[in-house]
């Protein structure tokens, strides 16, 4: 992802400072629930939906038996991660009145698929998904570079979906019964 400022006019500051102003004011209303729904289409294809949006396809390359219609999930993750880091660096920028003219996010990460979504190798000692991530951030505007790497620093350490990635999230799942229920 790409940004020059003649494409891009940054975020609106005081509302921006109004957000800030108020999760400093009451931390509780920045705790919020985010949902998306998820439905097979055939194979590895799934529909994805989230919110009032148009749905998004996520699939598989060929080599993991998909039809290479769309990004897979760990590559749906990987863009998430750059893309709230590039949120966290314009936000930072604006609140320091830095006008950026470049943000650029290159995540790549290395990942352990052997376990074969549950039907390969299954050794309980192996960490799978990924497990290394390095993040390449390009960032240009009119500060200098000592100041730019505290907006990244800052973007990177405040990240949700860094957070979320670098520390264990408590996880629940249930198996609902698709109305088969006789009761």
């Amino acid at each position: 992802m790409s940004t020059r400022t003649a494409e891009f006019d940054g975020i609106d500051a005081e509302g921006l400072e109004r957000l800030s102003a108020k999760n400093k004011q009451n931390p509780s209303h920045g705790h919020k629930v985010v949902k998306s729904r998820t439905v097979a289409e055939s194979g590895f294809r799934n529909q994805n939906y989230v919110r009032e949006h148009q749905p998004f396809l996520i699939s598989e390359p060929p080599q993991l038996l998909g039809d290479d219609e769309a990004p897979n999930p760990t590559e749906i993750a990987l863009g998430a991660l750059g893309s709230c880091v590039s949120v966290g660096l314009v936000a930072n920028a604006t609140a320091r009145e830095v006008a950026l003219s470049r943000v650029e996010v290159n995540v790549e990460g290395d990942i352990d698929i052997s376990a074969t979504w549950g039907v390969g190798d299954l050794d309980p000692e192996k960490r799978l998904g990924v497990h290394t991530i390095r993040i390449h951030v390009t960032l240009e505007g009119d500060a200098d570079e000592a100041t730019l790497q505290e907006i990244t620093d800052n973007a990177v350490k405040w990240s949700p979906v860094v957070n979320t990635f670098t520390r264990s999230a408590a996880l629940e799942t249930t198996l609902n019964d698709g109305g088969r229920s006789t009761e």
